[in-house]
């Protein structure tokens, strides 16, 4: 079993608030926004971390973490990109490949709008864990966390701040 936490959209920001719910997981995702890589590099102190850079990541961050993110944990292929879009509604950037390929989540972030969604055409599960910065034009700071065991999704919880 593996404990992840999602957080998208952090914008320099990493608090206390975001950090007592690192050390809870095995692994942190963050799905693009960073912002300062003070973020990240913290992050990466205390556990492992798989991240994408956003549109408002600098060079040096998009050197650091790739445009796109697809890997396996445990029995569940990932897909993490910053501007994906959700079921319905992908992205041109990414909506031929997930067509061909898809993974069994989909991981996007950049509207600050939390959102889960099982996608049935495509027999796989969006998530934007929404934005856990204090920038931007969001009311609520939103992240989530879930576990993952053998080909399972589970035990999945929002965790939210109010700005």
């Amino acid at each position: 079993m593996t404990k992840i936490l999602l957080l998208s959209d952090t914008h320099s920001y990493i608090g206390n608030d975001i950090l007592k719910y690192v050390k809870q997981a095995d692994e942190v995702w963050h799905a693009g926004d960073i912002g300062d890589l003070h973020v990240t590099d913290t992050i990466k102190e205390l556990k492992p971390l798989r991240a994408v850079y956003g549109n408002i990541d600098n060079a040096k961050a998009r050197t650091e973490f790739p445009e796109h993110n697809i890997f396996s944990c445990e029995d569940v292929k990932v897909w993490i990109t910053h501007i994906g879009g959700y079921p319905g509604r992908y992205s041109p950037k990414v909506r031929q490949k997930i067509k061909q390929n898809p993974p069994n989540i989909f991981i996007s972030g950049h509207s600050h709008i939390l959102k889960v969604m099982p996608d049935k055409k495509l027999n796989l599960l969006h998530m934007n864990p929404g934005a856990i910065g204090k920038h931007g034009f969001h009311k609520a700071r939103t992240m989530l966390r879930f576990e993952i065991n053998g080909n399972k999704i589970k035990n999945l919880e929002v965790i939210e701040y109010k700005r």
